[in-house]
């Protein structure tokens, strides 16, 4: 599972890397994060539904479907990463996946080592180019009894590829640029990108080992 990420870059340099609108304008965007966690709100592109265009917006990390009567009903980590192989069929992922897909900006991601002895050693993971660059994510719109929305997300994962298989067996979907369009498309809702939840190339990507202090990978949930 993915349960801690960093985020280097500050809204404008996320606005300009991936081409998106701060929506609204004046988005109290958060500073860099090297420990984003899960209940945090955090910055999220997609497709805005009126003009098309890509915006950037802040959701809480952890899905809260729209179908949930209290928000104490949602648990833990159990929404905060979505499984690839379910995410079409799955009650809490089927509507977002079909409407609401949005990319996740990211620096680089922690994963702790299931197949070691305690204490767990955290490792982080990123691109060879040390860039920006995407999940794949779903979100969702909640309101609550008095009428308040709330908007959430979670990070799409699959099977780990061969350099991260030996400290994890799954990984987020990481997304190439040349397929952002496709991801966010909200007009699409047959031929469903199921194609792009894939692991990403090993060879494109670098690890090592993290600080112990950067937290903790729960282990309940979806993963």
């Amino acid at each position: 599972m993915c349960g801690r990420y960093v985020r280097r870059s500050d809204k404008q340099k996320l606005a300009e890397h991936f081409h998106a609108q701060p929506n609204p304008p004046e988005l109290p965007m958060p500073d860099a994060d090297y420990n984003v966690a899960p209940t945090t709100h955090q910055p999220i592109i997609r497709q805005s539904k009126e003009i098309g265009d890509r915006e950037l917006i802040l959701a809480r990390w952890g899905l809260v479907p729209f179908f949930t009567k209290d928000l104490k009903d949602v648990k833990g980590l159990s929404t905060i990463n979505a499984r690839s192989e379910t995410i079409s069929k799955a009650p809490t992922w089927r509507e977002p996946f079909r409407k609401r897909r949005c990319l996740v900006p990211v620096s680089a991601f922690y994963e702790w080592d299931k197949f070691s002895a305690p204490p767990k050693k955290p490792y982080a993971f990123e691109l060879s180019s040390r860039g920006t660059f995407a999940f794949a994510g779903l979100w969702d719109a909640w309101k609550d009894r008095e009428g308040h929305w709330l908007q959430s997300f979670a990070i799409v994962t699959t099977e780990a590829n061969e350099l991260i298989a030996p400290i994890h067996p799954r990984m987020p979907v990481i997304l190439h640029a040349r397929d952002y369009d496709r991801w966010l498309d909200r007009e699409e809702t047959e031929r469903l990108p199921l194609d792009l939840l894939r692991p990403f190339e090993s060879e494109a990507m670098e690890m090592y080992e993290a600080n112990p202090k950067v937290g903790t990978c729960g282990t309940t949930g979806q993963s």
